[in-house]
């Protein structure tokens, strides 16, 4: 009997032992990651927000940046200024255009005080390009450039003049903006391109021309006429379209780059130059019109974004957002009891225009004019591209 309660009591302690906890060994197999989860419908904890996880959710990953190229064009007017707005801009910019280089009809240039802010240009990565313009006495002029495409002489010596300085100051990118040409000089400008662009190129410069912004082949006006879409398109290695002024200084209250209008001009630029080639024209500024706006009456007032933001805080004003336009607008009073209108440029508007460099799949964005203060452009364009440098 004794034996029998022995074993009884051996074989309880045996069983009891089994079923009892053990600590795991070193050598066990590892444990699964608690962050794992077969219960897909306990919430899973990031960076302090408590996010539910759906049953088999799939995550997308981030949309790649796309890798354009950015212009900033900078007014030389004083060399001090210049080179603050350079140090500001240039670290976003692929190029940097100095406007400009002003053509006299007998092909000489004036030049421009442009050392110091080329200097910071390069010490920033920015490639330097010079721009030259039929532009005097405060406008485009049109027998400037009419002379240069009719007189082989001086054309010959404004192609040496533009090289011979392009090499002597280290730019290395041209731009060719000639505006306000006379309709039918068409294709007095296209032969004046055949010769220079070739030239340039075999000098190893990058060769881009301005192109006033047209909806159709049709627009046949001083701005539009002479711009041959088809033909910049094939010999530039890029084009840049000023899509912007529809609000200028001597019109109307209305946004300065209207969203709409911009889409009309890429959508008939695409049907004749590869969307490779294009680079869109953006506004750093806005404008402050006194109304009742009457034509001939005081010029509207340039302003910066942040000026027209700070403004508006000031006057306890709400601002307003065109959906149509893509662009913030707002009416105060001034001092002297006159309204006032003003449109320019906010995150939302540029943000705007960044969506349709992606959607036509665009060379890049070319901003006029460096200097305004904007600085969450320069944030949000970083956010949106990668940026190319040279």
């Amino acid at each position: 009997m004794k034996r029998i309660l022995l074993l009884f009591t051996v074989l309880t302690l045996i069983f009891t032992g089994c079923s009892a906890p053990t600590k795991k060994e070193s050598g066990g197999k590892r444990p699964q990651a608690t962050a794992y989860r077969t219960n897909h419908t306990e919430p899973m904890n990031t960076r302090g927000r408590t996010v539910p996880v759906k049953p088999r959710e799939k995550t997308k990953p981030p949309a790649a940046k796309p890798h354009i190229d950015t212009i900033g064009f900078l007014e030389v007017d004083d060399p001090k200024t210049a080179v603050a707005a350079v140090n500001q801009a240039a670290p976003n910019l692929t190029y940097i255009s100095f406007f400009s280089y002003r053509v006299r009809s007998d092909g000489s240039l004036i030049p421009l005080n442009d050392t110091a802010p080329l200097i910071t240009t390069r010490k920033n990565g920015a490639v330097p390009m010079l721009v030259i313009t039929n532009f005097a006495n405060g406008n485009f002029q049109s027998d400037i450039a009419h002379r240069i495409f009719t007189n082989k002489a001086a054309s010959r010596k404004l192609i040496a003049n533009v090289i011979r300085v392009m090499k002597q100051k280290g730019y290395r990118a041209l731009n060719v903006d000639f505006e306000h040409l006379h309709p039918q000089d068409r294709h007095l400008y296209n032969s004046f391109l055949t010769t220079l662009v070739p030239l340039a190129k075999r000098e190893g410069f990058i060769v881009s021309t301005a192109l006033a912004p047209k909806q159709s082949d049709h627009d046949r006006g001083p701005w539009h006429g002479a711009h041959d879409y088809a033909f910049h398109g094939k010999i530039a290695d890029f084009v840049i379209l000023m899509t912007y002024e529809w609000g200028w200084t001597g019109g109307p209250p209305m946004a300065v780059s209207p969203a709409p209008q911009i889409r009309k001009v890429i959508e008939y630029a695409k049907t004749k130059i590869p969307a490779r080639k294009i680079i869109m024209g953006a506004p750093l500024y806005g404008y402050d019109w006194t109304l009742p706006y009457k034509k001939g009456g005081p010029p509207a007032k340039r302003i910066s974004p942040k000026e027209a933001d700070t403004l508006a805080h000031q006057k306890g004003i709400k601002v307003r957002y065109s959906k149509r336009d893509e662009a913030p607008w707002f009416r105060y009073t001034d001092r002297a009891g006159k309204r006032h209108e003003v449109w320019f440029e906010d995150a939302q508007s540029i943000q705007a225009k960044f969506n349709l460099v992606k959607q036509y799949r665009l060379h890049g964005i070319s901003y006029w004019v460096l200097g305004e203060s904007f600085p969450e452009n320069w944030t949000m364009l970083r956010d949106n591209f990668h940026i190319n440098k040279f």
